[in-house]
């Protein structure tokens, strides 16, 4: 199981970047967001899902993180250097936290849920959750866990009651400033 940090500090494609972070408390949203700016880079990356390639980092791009305390899934709106979205990466993790340099993390369980800015739903990685188990890098309750989480999601996302969608949006817009949180955050 891989533990993964809110700033990314070891993902070496990115060259120059900007991280914030702030706790948020609130009745819609309580836990960690992070602003992952990139602004400069060795090569874009892409991606495909079903029949379509695009791009999800490169030079302007940002990632809008949501860490909602007490969940076993951490939330990814990746913006493009237009601050259009270009999809949300749901992971399932075993748990969260914070390092004592105030960056988020958490640890990944494989399961990953893709929803594109079209309305498009992908679950990913079911081999690699599998792998993970036959290899006992997970216990069958980790393993459990994530079917599970990622079973709640989906169903929240087809109910339309998952609220990261237009959270999001609204705050890629209203809670940053040049990469830097408002002082007075509403949400």
């Amino acid at each position: 199981m891989k533990r993964k940090f809110g700033d990314r500090a070891n993902w070496r494609r990115i060259t120059n970047r900007q991280f914030t972070c702030r706790f948020v408390q609130s009745k819609i949203f309580t836990g960690y967001i992070t602003l992952y700016t990139i602004q400069d880079l060795k090569e874009p990356l892409w991606k495909t899902y079903g029949g379509s390639t695009f791009c999800i980092a490169d030079k302007g791009y940002s990632w809008l993180q949501y860490y909602p305390k007490g969940e076993h899934f951490v939330v990814t709106a990746m913006f493009d250097d237009q601050e259009r979205i270009v999809e949300w990466y749901i992971d399932t993790c075993r748990s969260q936290g914070i390092t004592d340099q105030g960056v988020p993390w958490f640890d990944d369980l494989y399961l990953d849920v893709v929803v594109l800015k079209d309305g498009e739903i992908f679950l990913l990685d079911e081999d690699e959750l599998e792998d993970a188990l036959s290899r006992k890098h997970i216990t069958t309750g980790d393993y459990d866990l994530a079917n599970r989480t990622a079973k709640e999601l989906l169903h929240a996302i087809d109910a339309h009651v998952f609220p990261y969608f237009q959270l999001s949006l609204k705050h890629r817009q209203s809670l940053f400033e040049n990469g830097e949180f408002r002082k007075n955050i509403q949400i």
